[in-house]
């Protein structure tokens, strides 16, 4: 074998189809695209995705599902066992975001019953739940 004579094997590589050459060719006339409709048309063969011919698509059928609140990022909240980290019992939003505890974003934060406290928070500015409450003020701590 040299390199003179490498070709293709026969019917690997066809000629490019030239339609729109005459009714010989039997591409001639519409060339091979019909009579009328969008993809008979030059620069229409394209429709955009979800088009079921002027009906009704299926993602504007369907319902909308779910609701994206937008104070979900302005609200935080923390655990009761969370506030063990903090060096310093009195605990108001600046304090929470230093010690890395809740989102810097956070404008409010609410205080969640899980776990339990052993010293005396004084929380200022944050909102409890009823039970979160219950626990601070039963450990000698107070809410402002």
């Amino acid at each position: 074998m040299r390199l003179n004579t490498i070709k293709p094997a026969d019917g690997a590589r066809t000629a490019r189809t030239r339609v729109g050459r005459g009714i010989g060719s039997g591409l001639g006339k519409t060339a091979g695209r019909g009579h009328k409709g969008s993809y008979a048309r030059t620069g229409k063969g394209k429709i955009k995705p979800g088009f079921e011919g002027g009906q009704m698509p299926l993602q504007r059928r369907l319902p909308k599902v779910g609701f994206r609140s937008k104070l979900k990022a302005d609200t935080a909240e923390i655990r009761l066992y969370q506030l063990e980290s903090l060096a310093d019992t009195n605990v108001d939003l600046a304090a929470l975001i230093a010690a890395n505890l809740i989102d810097a974003r956070a404008k409010k934060c609410k205080v969640v019953a899980k776990g339990e406290v052993k010293r005396a928070y004084t929380l200022k500015g944050l909102l409890a739940t009823a039970g979160a409450k219950a626990a601070i003020e039963a450990a000698g701590g107070k809410m402002e």
